[in-house]
Protein backbone atom coordinates (compact mmCIF):
# COMPACT_ATOMS: atom_id res chain seq x y z
CA UNK A 1 0.00 0.00 0.00
CA UNK A 2 2.93 2.27 0.90
CA UNK A 3 4.82 1.90 -2.35
CA UNK A 4 1.79 2.17 -4.67
CA UNK A 5 1.08 5.53 -2.83
CA UNK A 6 4.43 6.50 -3.01
CA UNK A 7 4.41 5.59 -6.92
CA UNK A 8 0.90 7.26 -7.41
CA UNK A 9 1.90 10.58 -5.34
CA UNK A 10 5.64 10.51 -7.59
CA UNK A 11 3.67 10.20 -11.20
CA UNK A 12 1.45 13.22 -10.37
CA UNK A 13 5.44 15.21 -10.65
CA UNK A 14 5.80 13.92 -14.14
CA UNK A 15 2.64 14.87 -15.67
CA UNK A 16 1.84 16.90 -18.82
CA UNK A 17 1.03 20.02 -16.73
CA UNK A 18 4.01 19.69 -14.12
CA UNK A 19 5.45 23.20 -15.18
CA UNK A 20 2.07 25.03 -14.41
CA UNK A 21 1.53 23.37 -11.14
CA UNK A 22 3.36 24.25 -7.77
CA UNK A 23 6.51 22.10 -5.44
CA UNK A 24 7.16 22.88 -2.33
CA UNK A 25 8.95 21.04 0.30
CA UNK A 26 10.37 21.17 3.20
CA UNK A 27 13.14 19.30 5.67
CA UNK A 28 13.84 19.05 9.33
CA UNK A 29 16.91 16.67 10.81
CA UNK A 30 18.05 16.56 14.19
CA UNK A 31 21.44 14.55 14.80
CA UNK A 32 22.06 13.70 18.70
CA UNK A 33 26.04 12.73 19.75
CA UNK A 34 25.41 11.28 23.44
CA UNK A 35 28.21 11.84 26.02
CA UNK A 36 27.87 9.88 29.27
CA UNK A 37 27.56 11.61 32.20
CA UNK A 38 26.74 9.05 35.03
CA UNK A 39 26.70 12.44 37.59
CA UNK A 40 23.53 13.74 36.26
CA UNK A 41 22.15 10.34 35.67
CA UNK A 42 22.58 10.80 31.76
CA UNK A 43 24.01 7.13 31.50
CA UNK A 44 23.02 3.47 31.76
CA UNK A 45 20.89 3.37 28.74
CA UNK A 46 21.93 1.87 25.46
CA UNK A 47 21.84 5.07 23.61
CA UNK A 48 25.18 6.43 26.41
CA UNK A 49 26.51 3.20 26.66
CA UNK A 50 27.04 1.55 23.69
CA UNK A 51 25.32 3.77 20.43
CA UNK A 52 26.48 7.45 21.74
CA UNK A 53 24.62 8.83 18.35
CA UNK A 54 21.43 9.21 16.49
CA UNK A 55 18.73 11.18 15.05
CA UNK A 56 15.69 11.69 12.93
CA UNK A 57 14.79 13.31 9.78
CA UNK A 58 11.71 14.52 8.01
CA UNK A 59 11.52 15.25 4.28
CA UNK A 60 8.36 16.29 3.34
CA UNK A 61 7.29 17.26 -0.60
CA UNK A 62 3.64 18.68 -1.77
CA UNK A 63 2.37 19.34 -4.82
CA UNK A 64 -0.63 21.40 -6.54
CA UNK A 65 -2.33 21.28 -10.01
CA UNK A 66 -5.46 21.91 -11.34
CA UNK A 67 -7.14 21.55 -8.13
CA UNK A 68 -5.66 18.57 -6.76
CA UNK A 69 -2.82 18.75 -3.77
CA UNK A 70 -0.93 15.66 -2.90
CA UNK A 71 2.00 15.31 -0.22
CA UNK A 72 4.09 12.47 0.49
CA UNK A 73 6.95 12.89 3.40
CA UNK A 74 9.72 10.18 4.03
CA UNK A 75 10.70 10.04 7.65
CA UNK A 76 14.17 8.54 9.47
CA UNK A 77 14.94 7.34 12.62
CA UNK A 78 18.54 6.01 13.21
CA UNK A 79 18.83 5.02 16.88
CA UNK A 80 16.46 7.87 17.59
CA UNK A 81 15.89 8.68 21.49
CA UNK A 82 12.98 11.18 20.92
CA UNK A 83 9.56 8.51 21.17
CA UNK A 84 11.30 6.57 24.53
CA UNK A 85 13.88 8.86 25.55
CA UNK A 86 16.35 6.08 27.53
CA UNK A 87 15.75 3.48 24.33
CA UNK A 88 16.91 4.11 20.41
CA UNK A 89 14.41 3.97 17.50
CA UNK A 90 14.98 3.19 14.08
CA UNK A 91 13.90 2.81 11.04
CA UNK A 92 12.83 4.50 7.73
CA UNK A 93 10.04 4.96 5.43
CA UNK A 94 7.37 6.43 3.92
CA UNK A 95 5.90 8.59 7.23
CA UNK A 96 2.63 10.30 5.50
CA UNK A 97 1.29 10.84 2.24
CA UNK A 98 -2.36 12.33 1.12
CA UNK A 99 -4.34 13.26 -1.79
CA UNK A 100 -6.80 15.69 -1.96
CA UNK A 101 -9.26 16.83 -4.44
CA UNK A 102 -12.73 20.14 -4.10
CA UNK A 103 -15.29 19.36 -6.50
CA UNK A 104 -17.56 21.99 -6.28
CA UNK A 105 -18.62 22.06 -2.48
CA UNK A 106 -17.20 18.92 -1.38
CA UNK A 107 -13.64 18.26 -0.42
CA UNK A 108 -11.98 14.25 -0.78
CA UNK A 109 -8.83 13.86 1.20
CA UNK A 110 -7.49 10.00 1.33
CA UNK A 111 -3.88 9.22 2.59
CA UNK A 112 -2.61 10.47 6.45
CA UNK A 113 -4.67 13.11 7.33
CA UNK A 114 -4.28 16.21 10.12
CA UNK A 115 -7.85 17.50 11.50
CA UNK A 116 -9.17 17.96 14.76
CA UNK A 117 -13.00 18.92 15.84
CA UNK A 118 -13.75 21.96 17.66
CA UNK A 119 -10.60 22.35 20.51
CA UNK A 120 -9.67 18.72 20.05
CA UNK A 121 -11.27 17.33 23.40
CA UNK A 122 -13.27 14.82 21.44
CA UNK A 123 -10.35 14.08 18.32
CA UNK A 124 -7.77 15.78 17.40
CA UNK A 125 -5.10 14.05 14.66
CA UNK A 126 -1.71 16.10 14.72
CA UNK A 127 1.90 15.96 14.55
CA UNK A 128 4.18 17.27 17.53
CA UNK A 129 7.96 16.45 16.61
CA UNK A 130 9.17 17.45 19.65
CA UNK A 131 7.67 14.77 22.08
CA UNK A 132 7.34 12.35 18.41
CA UNK A 133 3.66 12.69 18.85
CA UNK A 134 2.45 11.33 14.74
CA UNK A 135 -1.45 10.67 15.50
CA UNK A 136 -2.33 11.02 11.60
CA UNK A 137 -5.51 9.30 10.72
CA UNK A 138 -5.08 7.09 8.12
CA UNK A 139 -7.60 6.88 6.01
CA UNK A 140 -10.41 8.71 3.92
CA UNK A 141 -12.38 11.94 4.93
CA UNK A 142 -15.27 14.08 2.86
CA UNK A 143 -15.95 17.58 4.05
CA UNK A 144 -18.85 19.54 2.51
CA UNK A 145 -20.19 22.63 2.59
CA UNK A 146 -23.85 23.06 2.97
CA UNK A 147 -24.21 26.52 2.75
CA UNK A 148 -22.21 29.46 3.65
CA UNK A 149 -22.83 28.96 7.07
CA UNK A 150 -22.80 25.42 7.86
CA UNK A 151 -20.15 22.50 7.04
CA UNK A 152 -20.39 18.87 7.53
CA UNK A 153 -17.32 16.61 7.18
CA UNK A 154 -16.82 12.72 7.71
CA UNK A 155 -14.35 10.72 8.26
CA UNK A 156 -12.85 6.97 9.17
CA UNK A 157 -9.43 5.56 9.27
CA UNK A 158 -7.04 4.03 11.67
CA UNK A 159 -4.92 5.73 13.79
CA UNK A 160 -0.73 5.71 12.84
CA UNK A 161 1.68 3.91 14.63
CA UNK A 162 4.92 6.46 14.76
CA UNK A 163 7.09 3.51 16.25
CA UNK A 164 6.64 1.16 13.68
CA UNK A 165 5.48 2.56 10.71
CA UNK A 166 2.16 0.98 10.62
CA UNK A 167 -1.47 1.47 12.28
CA UNK A 168 -3.13 0.95 15.22
CA UNK A 169 -6.19 -1.87 14.40
CA UNK A 170 -8.68 -0.10 16.26
CA UNK A 171 -11.61 1.94 13.37
CA UNK A 172 -12.05 5.09 14.29
CA UNK A 173 -15.46 6.98 12.60
CA UNK A 174 -16.08 10.49 13.34
CA UNK A 175 -18.93 12.92 11.95
CA UNK A 176 -18.66 16.83 12.88
CA UNK A 177 -21.20 19.51 12.14
CA UNK A 178 -20.03 23.12 12.60
CA UNK A 179 -22.04 26.63 11.52
CA UNK A 180 -20.67 30.42 11.55
CA UNK A 181 -23.39 32.84 12.04
CA UNK A 182 -23.92 36.82 12.88
CA UNK A 183 -26.63 37.38 15.46
CA UNK A 184 -27.54 40.88 14.98
CA UNK A 185 -25.18 43.17 14.26
CA UNK A 186 -22.52 43.09 17.10
CA UNK A 187 -22.66 39.21 18.14
CA UNK A 188 -21.20 36.41 16.34
CA UNK A 189 -21.25 32.52 17.21
CA UNK A 190 -19.58 29.34 15.55
CA UNK A 191 -21.51 26.10 17.23
CA UNK A 192 -20.76 22.63 16.58
CA UNK A 193 -21.13 18.93 17.58
CA UNK A 194 -18.81 16.27 17.05
CA UNK A 195 -19.03 12.39 17.23
CA UNK A 196 -16.85 9.53 17.25
CA UNK A 197 -16.86 6.01 17.30
CA UNK A 198 -13.67 3.44 17.59
CA UNK A 199 -14.31 -0.11 17.71
CA UNK A 200 -11.58 -2.42 18.84
CA UNK A 201 -10.12 -5.25 16.79
CA UNK A 202 -10.04 -8.58 18.01
CA UNK A 203 -6.45 -9.28 18.90
CA UNK A 204 -7.38 -5.32 21.61
CA UNK A 205 -10.42 -7.14 22.44
CA UNK A 206 -8.17 -10.47 23.19
CA UNK A 207 -5.44 -8.36 25.26
CA UNK A 208 -8.27 -6.67 27.29
CA UNK A 209 -10.40 -9.73 28.18
CA UNK A 210 -7.11 -11.75 29.42
CA UNK A 211 -6.36 -8.45 31.43
CA UNK A 212 -9.75 -8.54 33.39
CA UNK A 213 -9.79 -12.33 33.97
CA UNK A 214 -6.16 -11.75 35.93
CA UNK A 215 -8.03 -9.08 38.12
CA UNK A 216 -9.65 -10.14 41.36
CA UNK A 217 -13.44 -11.28 40.36
CA UNK A 218 -15.24 -8.11 42.09
CA UNK A 219 -13.42 -6.17 39.61
CA UNK A 220 -14.01 -8.26 36.47
CA UNK A 221 -16.89 -7.34 33.50
CA UNK A 222 -17.71 -8.01 30.62
CA UNK A 223 -15.49 -5.52 28.04
CA UNK A 224 -17.08 -3.67 25.11
CA UNK A 225 -15.98 -3.43 21.23
CA UNK A 226 -17.42 0.14 20.71
CA UNK A 227 -17.19 3.20 22.62
CA UNK A 228 -19.10 6.44 21.55
CA UNK A 229 -18.42 10.16 22.44
CA UNK A 230 -20.48 13.25 21.54
CA UNK A 231 -19.21 17.38 21.60
CA UNK A 232 -21.49 20.33 21.42
CA UNK A 233 -19.30 23.57 21.28
CA UNK A 234 -19.77 26.88 20.31
CA UNK A 235 -17.92 30.03 20.01
CA UNK A 236 -19.78 33.46 20.85
CA UNK A 237 -18.14 36.90 20.11
CA UNK A 238 -20.10 40.35 21.19
CA UNK A 239 -18.43 43.40 21.26
CA UNK A 240 -15.65 43.31 23.76
CA UNK A 241 -16.18 39.71 24.73
CA UNK A 242 -15.66 36.19 23.73
CA UNK A 243 -16.12 32.93 25.54
CA UNK A 244 -15.66 29.58 24.44
CA UNK A 245 -17.66 26.49 26.39
CA UNK A 246 -17.43 22.77 25.45
CA UNK A 247 -18.80 20.04 26.75
CA UNK A 248 -18.08 16.33 25.63
CA UNK A 249 -19.09 12.84 27.13
CA UNK A 250 -17.61 8.77 26.17
CA UNK A 251 -19.81 5.80 26.50
CA UNK A 252 -18.89 3.34 29.04
CA UNK A 253 -15.47 1.48 28.32
CA UNK A 254 -12.44 -0.18 29.68
CA UNK A 255 -9.75 2.30 30.87
CA UNK A 256 -6.93 1.67 33.72
CA UNK A 257 -7.26 3.31 36.47
CA UNK A 258 -6.01 2.65 39.80
CA UNK A 259 -3.81 -0.03 38.59
CA UNK A 260 -6.63 -2.23 37.16
CA UNK A 261 -9.21 -1.83 34.00
CA UNK A 262 -12.52 -0.48 34.79
CA UNK A 263 -15.57 -0.11 33.61
CA UNK A 264 -16.63 3.58 33.23
CA UNK A 265 -17.64 6.73 31.03
CA UNK A 266 -15.93 9.76 30.88
CA UNK A 267 -16.86 13.87 30.59
CA UNK A 268 -14.99 16.99 30.05
CA UNK A 269 -16.12 20.18 30.23
CA UNK A 270 -13.89 23.36 29.54
CA UNK A 271 -14.60 26.87 28.78
CA UNK A 272 -12.65 30.28 28.33
CA UNK A 273 -13.66 33.65 28.66
CA UNK A 274 -11.74 36.27 27.64
CA UNK A 275 -12.93 40.55 27.65
CA UNK A 276 -10.17 42.84 25.89
CA UNK A 277 -10.17 46.41 25.44
CA UNK A 278 -7.78 49.53 25.30
CA UNK A 279 -5.19 48.88 27.95
CA UNK A 280 -6.60 46.11 29.43
CA UNK A 281 -7.64 42.36 28.73
CA UNK A 282 -9.22 39.50 31.15
CA UNK A 283 -9.58 35.85 30.36
CA UNK A 284 -10.86 33.61 32.26
CA UNK A 285 -10.47 29.71 31.73
CA UNK A 286 -11.82 26.24 33.53
CA UNK A 287 -12.33 22.64 32.77
CA UNK A 288 -13.44 19.74 34.96
CA UNK A 289 -12.36 16.26 33.49
CA UNK A 290 -13.41 12.57 34.98
CA UNK A 291 -12.11 9.42 33.22
CA UNK A 292 -11.78 11.02 29.93
CA UNK A 293 -9.09 8.44 28.35
CA UNK A 294 -9.54 8.08 24.62
CA UNK A 295 -6.98 5.79 23.16
CA UNK A 296 -7.05 3.98 19.91
CA UNK A 297 -7.49 0.62 23.01
CA UNK A 298 -7.52 0.13 26.53
CA UNK A 299 -3.93 -1.27 25.64
CA UNK A 300 -2.24 1.56 24.74
CA UNK A 301 -1.12 4.54 27.74
CA UNK A 302 1.18 7.99 27.98
CA UNK A 303 1.53 9.33 24.60
CA UNK A 304 0.75 6.53 22.27
CA UNK A 305 -2.76 5.58 20.89
CA UNK A 306 -3.79 9.11 21.68
CA UNK A 307 -7.31 10.93 19.75
CA UNK A 308 -7.45 13.42 21.10
CA UNK A 309 -6.10 16.56 23.14
CA UNK A 310 -6.88 18.42 26.22
CA UNK A 311 -6.38 21.80 26.91
CA UNK A 312 -4.15 22.61 29.68
CA UNK A 313 -5.71 25.55 32.14
CA UNK A 314 -1.99 26.35 33.46
CA UNK A 315 0.34 28.81 31.10
CA UNK A 316 3.59 27.12 29.53
CA UNK A 317 6.30 29.39 30.50
CA UNK A 318 8.94 29.94 28.73
CA UNK A 319 11.34 30.98 31.59
CA UNK A 320 13.79 27.97 31.93
CA UNK A 321 13.38 26.71 36.09
CA UNK A 322 9.02 27.60 36.22
CA UNK A 323 9.08 25.68 32.89
CA UNK A 324 10.35 22.68 34.51
CA UNK A 325 7.14 22.37 36.51
CA UNK A 326 4.56 22.79 34.00
CA UNK A 327 1.64 20.15 34.64
CA UNK A 328 0.34 17.94 32.16
CA UNK A 329 -3.73 17.80 31.65
CA UNK A 330 -4.99 15.02 34.06
CA UNK A 331 -7.38 12.23 31.73
CA UNK A 332 -8.84 10.91 34.92
CA UNK A 333 -9.33 13.50 37.32
CA UNK A 334 -8.77 16.88 37.33
CA UNK A 335 -10.98 20.09 37.98
CA UNK A 336 -8.55 23.42 37.23
CA UNK A 337 -9.71 27.20 36.89
CA UNK A 338 -7.11 30.12 35.96
CA UNK A 339 -7.41 33.97 35.19
CA UNK A 340 -5.04 36.19 33.32
CA UNK A 341 -5.13 40.21 33.48
CA UNK A 342 -3.03 41.91 31.37
CA UNK A 343 -2.68 45.90 32.17
CA UNK A 344 -1.31 48.42 29.67
CA UNK A 345 -1.26 51.96 31.20
CA UNK A 346 0.87 53.28 28.31
CA UNK A 347 2.47 52.39 25.28
CA UNK A 348 6.02 51.51 27.21
CA UNK A 349 4.53 49.46 30.00
CA UNK A 350 2.33 45.90 30.08
CA UNK A 351 2.07 44.21 33.28
CA UNK A 352 0.41 40.59 33.69
CA UNK A 353 -1.01 38.45 36.76
CA UNK A 354 -2.23 35.24 36.68
CA UNK A 355 -3.21 32.99 39.02
CA UNK A 356 -3.74 29.21 38.65
CA UNK A 357 -4.86 26.06 40.83
CA UNK A 358 -5.52 22.53 39.79
CA UNK A 359 -6.96 19.86 42.17
CA UNK A 360 -8.42 16.35 41.72
CA UNK A 361 -11.99 15.75 41.95
CA UNK A 362 -10.95 14.02 44.86
CA UNK A 363 -9.80 17.30 46.12
CA UNK A 364 -6.28 16.51 46.04
CA UNK A 365 -4.05 19.63 45.68
CA UNK A 366 -1.76 19.34 42.17
CA UNK A 367 -0.96 22.58 41.16
CA UNK A 368 -0.80 26.11 42.50
CA UNK A 369 0.39 29.27 40.53
CA UNK A 370 0.64 32.93 41.15
CA UNK A 371 2.46 35.05 38.72
CA UNK A 372 3.38 38.78 37.99
CA UNK A 373 4.95 40.11 35.41
CA UNK A 374 6.21 43.56 33.90
CA UNK A 375 7.40 44.77 30.81
CA UNK A 376 8.85 48.49 30.03
CA UNK A 377 10.15 49.57 26.94
CA UNK A 378 10.22 53.59 27.86
CA UNK A 379 14.67 53.70 27.87
CA UNK A 380 15.54 53.92 24.08
CA UNK A 381 16.88 50.60 22.99
CA UNK A 382 15.94 48.66 26.14
CA UNK A 383 13.72 46.28 27.14
CA UNK A 384 13.07 45.17 30.97
CA UNK A 385 11.25 42.00 32.27
CA UNK A 386 10.88 41.80 35.92
CA UNK A 387 8.69 39.22 37.29
CA UNK A 388 7.98 36.62 39.97
CA UNK A 389 6.35 33.36 40.24
CA UNK A 390 4.81 30.89 42.94
CA UNK A 391 4.11 27.54 42.74
CA UNK A 392 2.64 24.29 44.35
CA UNK A 393 3.04 20.88 42.38
CA UNK A 394 2.44 17.71 42.89
CA UNK A 395 5.66 16.12 41.80
CA UNK A 396 4.23 12.65 42.56
CA UNK A 397 1.26 12.86 40.22
CA UNK A 398 3.27 14.85 37.29
CA UNK A 399 6.05 13.47 37.07
CA UNK A 400 5.11 9.91 38.78
CA UNK A 401 7.74 9.49 41.71
CA UNK A 402 6.11 7.98 44.42
CA UNK A 403 6.57 9.44 47.48
CA UNK A 404 7.93 12.74 46.45
CA UNK A 405 6.67 15.51 48.56
CA UNK A 406 4.68 18.80 47.11
CA UNK A 407 7.35 21.08 45.19
CA UNK A 408 7.14 24.39 46.68
CA UNK A 409 8.79 27.40 45.13
CA UNK A 410 8.83 31.16 44.63
CA UNK A 411 11.16 32.37 41.28
CA UNK A 412 11.76 36.03 40.47
CA UNK A 413 13.73 36.46 37.11
CA UNK A 414 14.87 39.14 35.01
CA UNK A 415 15.50 39.45 31.34
CA UNK A 416 16.81 42.76 30.06
CA UNK A 417 17.05 43.28 25.69
CA UNK A 418 19.84 46.10 24.52
CA UNK A 419 19.29 46.65 21.40
CA UNK A 420 22.92 47.98 19.74
CA UNK A 421 21.46 48.65 16.08
CA UNK A 422 19.16 47.73 13.78
CA UNK A 423 20.65 44.70 13.38
CA UNK A 424 22.21 43.54 16.75
CA UNK A 425 20.87 43.15 20.15
CA UNK A 426 22.04 41.35 23.49
CA UNK A 427 19.83 40.10 25.48
CA UNK A 428 20.31 38.44 28.99
CA UNK A 429 18.16 36.09 31.61
CA UNK A 430 18.41 35.38 35.56
CA UNK A 431 16.47 33.42 37.22
CA UNK A 432 16.03 31.71 41.08
CA UNK A 433 13.79 29.23 42.09
CA UNK A 434 13.98 28.93 45.60
CA UNK A 435 12.77 25.77 46.90
CA UNK A 436 13.76 23.01 49.56
CA UNK A 437 11.89 20.38 47.66
CA UNK A 438 12.75 18.34 44.81
CA UNK A 439 16.38 18.84 43.77
CA UNK A 440 16.57 22.14 46.14
CA UNK A 441 17.49 26.08 44.82
CA UNK A 442 18.61 26.53 41.33
CA UNK A 443 20.24 29.87 39.59
CA UNK A 444 20.20 29.93 36.21
CA UNK A 445 21.93 32.77 33.91
CA UNK A 446 21.64 33.37 30.25
CA UNK A 447 23.87 35.88 27.89
CA UNK A 448 21.92 36.04 23.90
CA UNK A 449 23.94 37.28 21.31
CA UNK A 450 21.69 37.96 17.55
CA UNK A 451 22.74 39.68 14.72
CA UNK A 452 19.91 39.69 11.97
CA UNK A 453 18.72 37.61 10.41
CA UNK A 454 21.62 35.37 9.98
CA UNK A 455 23.48 34.33 12.88
CA UNK A 456 22.50 33.88 17.22
CA UNK A 457 24.91 32.68 19.85
CA UNK A 458 23.85 32.18 23.48
CA UNK A 459 25.84 30.66 26.54
CA UNK A 460 23.57 29.26 29.65
CA UNK A 461 23.67 27.40 33.33
CA UNK A 462 21.40 26.29 35.54
CA UNK A 463 23.30 25.57 39.04
CA UNK A 464 21.92 23.49 42.08
CA UNK A 465 22.47 25.85 44.83
CA UNK A 466 21.53 24.24 48.46
CA UNK A 467 20.96 21.42 46.86
CA UNK A 468 18.16 18.77 48.74
CA UNK A 469 20.16 15.58 50.21
CA UNK A 470 16.68 14.00 49.40
CA UNK A 471 16.40 14.73 45.95
CA UNK A 472 14.61 11.89 44.37
CA UNK A 473 17.24 11.60 41.19
CA UNK A 474 20.30 10.85 43.80
CA UNK A 475 22.54 13.44 42.76
CA UNK A 476 25.10 13.68 45.42
CA UNK A 477 26.64 17.25 44.67
CA UNK A 478 25.90 20.70 43.16
CA UNK A 479 26.05 20.60 39.34
CA UNK A 480 26.44 22.91 36.35
CA UNK A 481 24.29 22.10 33.55
CA UNK A 482 25.74 24.44 30.74
CA UNK A 483 24.33 24.82 27.37
CA UNK A 484 26.47 26.45 24.60
CA UNK A 485 24.51 27.51 21.15
CA UNK A 486 25.18 28.86 18.07
CA UNK A 487 22.49 29.01 14.99
CA UNK A 488 23.09 30.36 11.32
CA UNK A 489 20.13 31.05 8.97
CA UNK A 490 20.89 31.86 4.96
CA UNK A 491 18.02 32.24 3.26
CA UNK A 492 15.65 29.58 3.68
CA UNK A 493 18.11 27.55 5.65
CA UNK A 494 18.75 27.01 9.59
CA UNK A 495 21.74 25.18 10.74
CA UNK A 496 22.18 24.98 14.77
CA UNK A 497 24.71 23.26 17.15
CA UNK A 498 24.67 23.15 20.73
CA UNK A 499 26.33 21.26 23.86
CA UNK A 500 23.71 20.57 26.27
CA UNK A 501 23.86 19.26 30.13
CA UNK A 502 19.90 19.13 30.77
CA UNK A 503 18.75 17.73 33.70
CA UNK A 504 15.78 15.61 34.23
CA UNK A 505 12.67 16.98 34.19
CA UNK A 506 9.17 18.02 32.06
CA UNK A 507 9.23 18.68 28.60
CA UNK A 508 6.20 20.30 27.16
CA UNK A 509 5.50 21.40 23.39
CA UNK A 510 2.15 22.29 21.72
CA UNK A 511 0.58 21.72 25.37
CA UNK A 512 1.13 17.95 25.80
CA UNK A 513 4.31 17.17 28.40
CA UNK A 514 6.42 14.31 29.32
CA UNK A 515 8.78 13.79 31.84
CA UNK A 516 12.50 12.68 30.42
CA UNK A 517 15.96 11.87 31.85
CA UNK A 518 18.63 13.63 32.29
CA UNK A 519 20.66 14.66 28.47
CA UNK A 520 24.39 15.12 28.15
CA UNK A 521 26.21 15.77 24.45
CA UNK A 522 25.95 17.84 21.70
CA UNK A 523 22.80 18.15 19.42
CA UNK A 524 22.71 19.67 15.63
CA UNK A 525 19.94 20.62 13.69
CA UNK A 526 19.27 21.61 10.01
CA UNK A 527 15.75 22.94 8.65
CA UNK A 528 14.90 24.05 4.96
CA UNK A 529 12.20 25.08 2.84
CA UNK A 530 12.07 24.88 -0.65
Amino acid sequence: MKNTALFFLLSLLTVNGFAQGHLSGDLMMNVNFFQRDSTIKASDNPLYDNYLSGGESWLNLRYSYKGFDAFVRADAFHNSNLYVPTQALSGFGIGAWGISKDIGNLSVTAGYIYDQIGSGILFRAYEDRGLLIDNALVGLRLRYQLTDQIMIKGFTGQQKNVANFGRFDPIIKGLNLEGDFSVGEKAHIVPGIGLLNRTLDQTSMNSVVSRINNQDLATRFVPRYNMYAFTAYNTLTAGDFSWYVEGAYKTHEAIEKNNILQDLPGSVVFTTLGYARKGIAVNLTAKRTENFVMRTSPNEVLLRGMLNWQPIVARLRPQRLIARYSPASQEISEIAAGGDVLISPNDDMDITLNYTRINTLGDTSLYREAYAEVNYRGIKNWIFQLGVQYLNYNQEVYQVKPGAPMVEAITPFMEIVYKIDDKKSIRTQWEYMHTKQDYGSWLFGLIEFNIAPKWSFALSDMYTLDLNPNNVSGLTEPTHYYNVFVAHTKGPHRFTAAYVKQVDGINCTGGVCRYEPAFSGVKFTVTSTF
